[in-house]
């Protein structure tokens, strides 16, 4: 039933994202959209090597992909591209194929958990995931493309 997923702490969530607004000198840039539910989150991001030195973002979506972007807002900085990679992955997992909830710092996430059963939601509750890691990528490329031969 949907009020598993719209439970209170979702809503709690939703209403008190962190790091509302955008960056002023941002290292990348990323939009992430569901054209099932119209949903749309898009990130900045900084970072010192691999790792997260300041984020923000811009969340138009429902309780549950405010929820995800709140999470992610409380945690991000100070993780890792591998960590963030591995997060996303972890989240996928969980939603599409049961698998486990992450845990330390992200056990929070374990509140999305009810949402596995309603495939319609999954992609809204994965765009603040999917939107870090395609600014990641973009960081890495450019440095990449930086480096000396």
């Amino acid at each position: 039933m949907l009020n598993d997923i719209y439970n209170k702490r979702i809503i709690a969530l939703a209403g008190n994202i962190p790091r509302l607004g955008r960056l002023p000198a941002p290292d990348a840039t990323a939009t992430a959209h569901s054209k099932l539910c119209g949903s749309t989150v898009k990130i900045d991001l900084t970072m010192d090597g691999p790792v997260v030195t300041d984020f923000g973002h811009d969340v138009k979506a429902c309780a549950l992909g405010q929820a995800s972007s709140a999470i992610m807002a409380s945690h991000v900085v100070g993780s890792t591209a591998e960590e963030l990679r591995a997060l996303r992955e972890t989240v996928r997992k969980m939603l599409k194929e049961n698998g486990a909830p992450p845990d330390g710092k992200w056990a929070d996430i374990a509140l999305l958990e009810p949402v596995r059963d309603y495939k319609a939601r999954h992609a809204s509750t994965l765009l603040t995931f999917d939107a870090v890691v395609d600014a990641i990528g973009q960081i890495e490329a450019k440095a990449a493309s930086n480096a000396p031969a």
